[in-house]
C-alpha cells in the first residue's frame, strides 16, 4: 500500500504542465514584473534625483542616474544635527505608541466579543458612533491645550494616536475567528481573564497584531500634523517628519525672501532637497515591512474562513 501511494506520489509529480498554463503563467509574471517596477521606479526616481545637482534638475528635470552626483542636500538637512534627536524621539514614539495602543487595543477588541461581557453591544456602539461624527478642530484643540494641558508636551502626540475606532472594529473582526469555547475552557481549568487573553487568546492574535501594529507604527512615523499644532518653537527637539516639513520650509523661505537675492538659486537645492526628505523620512520604515509581511498579509486574509 505504501509503495503504491509513493508511485502515485511521483507519478503526480513528473505530470507536465500544458501549453496553456505556461502561457498563463508567463503572462501572470510579466504582470506582476512590469507592476513591481512601476511601484519601485518612482521610489528610484526619488533617491537618484536627491543626489543631483540644482541646476540640472532644472534643465532636465528629475534624474533617475545622477548626471553629477552631489550630497548637497543631504548635508543642508543634517548640518544643524537636530535630525538625528529627531530620528530618536519618532524612533521612541513610533515603539512606545505601538507597543501601548496594541495593548489597549487588543484587550478592547477581546473584551467587546466576550459573550458574557454584558455592555459590549453598548461600548461598542458608543466606539463606532466617534468615527461618525468629531467636534472639529477648534473644539479639539481647546480640549488638548485648557483642559488636558498637554501644550508643548510629547503627550499630545502620543495620547491621540494610540488608538482609533477603525483600529479597534478591526480587532473585534479578527477576534471572532477565535471560538469562544477556547475562553470556556479557559475558565474550566481556573484561568483568570488575564490569564485567558495572554496564554490562550494572545498566540492566535499574532497575524492581527503585526498588521494593527504596522498601522500604528505608519501612523507614529509619519505624524506631523499633531506636532504642528501642539509643539511651538520652545520645544527643540521635535518629531522627525516635523523637522522635515521645516526644514523645507526654511529654505523655500528663504530661496524667495530678500536675503535668497544675495545667493545663487543653484546654491539652494529646493527641488533635491525635497527629495531628499523623502528619502530619509520613508527610508527606514520601510525595513520594517518584511519583518511583518507574513503576518500582514495572514491578518489581511483572518476572519475569510470562519472556525
Amino acid at each position: 500500500m505504501a509503495k503504491k501511494e509513493k508511485n502515485y506520489a511521483v507519478e503526480s509529480s513528473k505530470v507536465k504542465i500544458g501549453v496553456s498554463d505556461m502561457i498563463i503563467r508567463g503572462i501572470g509574471y510579466i504582470f506582476v514584473t512590469f507592476y513591481s517596477v512601476c511601484c519601485i521606479l518612482p521610489f528610484l526616481i526619488i533617491i537618484g534625483t536627491s543626489f543631483t545637482r540644482e541646476e540640472i534638475i532644472r534643465a532636465e528635470g528629475v534624474q533617475l542616474i545622477p548626471k553629477e552626483a552631489t550630497l548637497k542636500a543631504y548635508e543642508m538637512v543634517c548640518k544643524s544635527g537636530a535630525i538625528w534627536y529627531s530620528y530618536a524621539l519618532t524612533i521612541t514614539l513610533t515603539v512606545v505608541g505601538t507597543f501601548v495602543g496594541l495593548s489597549i487595543i487588543a484587550m478592547t477588541g477581546y473584551a467587546l466579543q466576550r459573550k458574557d461581557f454584558p455592555f459590549r453591544n453598548g461600548i461598542s456602539f458608543f466606539i463606532y458612533f466617534t468615527s461618525l461624527f468629531q467636534a472639529g478642530l477648534a473644539p479639539y484643540y481647546l480640549l488638548m491645550t485648557q483642559t488636558y494641558h498637554l501644550k508643548d508636551s510629547y503627550f499630545a502626540v502620543l495620547l491621540p494616536l494610540l488608538m482609533s475606532p477603525w483600529l479597534i472594529i478591526l480587532m473585534k473582526n479578527f477576534v471572532k475567528s477565535i471560538p469562544h469555547e477556547i475562553t470556556e475552557s479557559g475558565k474550566i481549568d481556573g484561568a483568570g481573564d488575564m490569564k485567558i487573553f495572554t496564554a490562550l487568546i494572545l498566540p492566535m492574535l499574532k497575524p492581527a497584531l503585526a498588521t494593527i501594529g504596522l498601522f500604528l507604527a505608519l501612523g507614529y512615523w509619519n505624524e506631523w500634523y499633531q506636532s504642528s499644532l501642539f509643539l511651538s518653537s520652545k520645544v527643540t527637539t521635535v518629531p522627525l517628519q516635523y523637522n522635515l516639513y521645516k526644514v523645507v520650509n526654511e529654505v523655500q523661505s528663504l530661496k524667495n525672501s530678500v536675503a535668497g537675492q544675495f545667493i545663487q538659486l543653484s546654491d539652494i537645492p529646493t527641488e533635491s532637497l525635497k527629495m531628499a526628505t523623502a528619502v530619509m523620512a520613508t527610508g527606514p520604515i520601510v525595513f520594517l515591512y518584511p519583518f511583518v509581511q507574513k503576518y500582514f498579509i495572514g491578518g489581511i486574509t483572518v476572519g475569510a474562513v470562519k472556525g
